[in-house]
């Protein structure tokens, strides 16, 4: 079971998960998967448990496991990033993994616009670093540069739940000048900094493709109080947005009956918002007046709904009273400086 959001250290709560399988991110090589595949560390649910359940190999477990070594060395595993990016911290989560999980593990990391070979010149980004039972295990890294992929290397064998490389996207603004993007996107550095409520999730909204099901975006608990939910959005850059879309899809019974968007331009604010910010959000411009939504529908806002408005860094996304909505997307130019 995942950590409650408020249990997460700052780089977790303040970054994106890179090893996303969601996002983008892709298993390429491991020494041993003889217990469970690679392919499954990079799963963005938490860890799930079925204790009757074995398949040709032994004890099906949800996450990446070696057989148990009988030599010497040990075993590692290469993934690559959603987006080449910096890298805040890691989770090394051995949920369910009890009698089988590895001593310990270290992390390094290269850039490479290819397929990591052996001429690949890898930098360790955490040391060697001790791991315990079905336990969480969170560990800051240091380094600022910008790396494109991770080399997972267990001491000696065993199994690894997730893997979660938190971090920051590198936006090259050079090649997106003077074309619109979507500067809400997860995979631009894009994300969710408050919200009014997420009981089902959040994770998805800023995320690429459509949704695939009702639980691949944000849905609030209904609402028994006056009001309305909100969501904060920290774009991936400064710019002015010229479009949106909502996507209520697999939403049918539970969309909300309008929305609206509103903007800000905070500047260099935090990476979080306080409080007070966030009260003061309600009075910040209104872009996109309420509009109303349709269940499991791509709704999409231009020029002429979207109201002119200089470069912002912050949006906030309204929903009336409640629901649920797959994806969100602002589209627009970066504006430098």
């Amino acid at each position: 079971m995942s950590s409650p959001v408020e249990d997460l250290p700052a780089f977790a709560k303040n970054s994106i998960n890179l090893a996303s399988a969601g996002l983008g991110a892709k298993p390429l090589f491991a020494t041993d998967e003889f217990f469970a595949p690679l392919e499954r560390m990079l799963n963005d649910d938490p860890a799930i448990f079925y204790p009757e359940k074995f398949d040709d190999h032994g004890k099906w477990m949800d996450g990446w496991e070696t057989r148990r070594r009988r030599s010497s060395g040990h075993d590692y595993a290469i993934v690559q990033l959603a987006a080449p990016g910096t890298i805040a911290g890691f989770d090394v989560d051995t949920a369910h993994f009890t009698g089988n999980y590895p001593p310990a593990c270290r992390i390094e990391a290269c850039n490479s616009t290819g397929e990591p070979d052996d001429a690949t010149e890898w930098t360790e980004v955490l040391g060697l670093s001790q791991l315990g039972p079905s336990a969480q295990h969170y560990f800051a890294c240091a380094s600022n540069a910008v790396w494109s992929h991770v080399r997972l290397h267990i001491h000696p064998d065993g199994g690894v739940a997730r893997l979660r490389v938190y971090g920051q996207p590198s936006l090259d603004t050079s090649n997106v000048s003077g074309s619109a993007v979507d500067l809400a996107s997860s995979l631009l550095g894009g994300r969710v900094v408050a919200m009014s409520n997420a009981h089902y999730g959040h994770q998805r909204l800023l995320a690429p493709g459509r949704g695939l099901n009702m639980g691949d975006g944000w849905e609030t608990r209904r609402r028994r109080e006056p009001g309305n939910d909100w969501i904060i959005i920290k774009l991936a850059a400064r710019g002015t947005i010229e479009s949106a879309i909502v996507d209520t899809a697999y939403f049918k019974g539970n969309y909300p009956d309008a929305c609206s968007i509103q903007v800000a331009d905070l500047g260099d604010a935090g990476e979080s918002l306080d409080e007070l910010v966030v009260a003061s959000s309600m009075f910040w411009e209104e872009i996109l007046p309420q509009q109303k939504l349709a269940a499991d529908t791509v709704h999409e806002y231009g020029p002429n709904q979207i109201r002119q408005n200089g470069a912002v860094t912050h949006a906030r996304f309204n929903i009336y009273p409640d629901g649920g909505v797959s994806r969100l997307r602002l589209f627009g130019k970066i504006v430098r400086g």
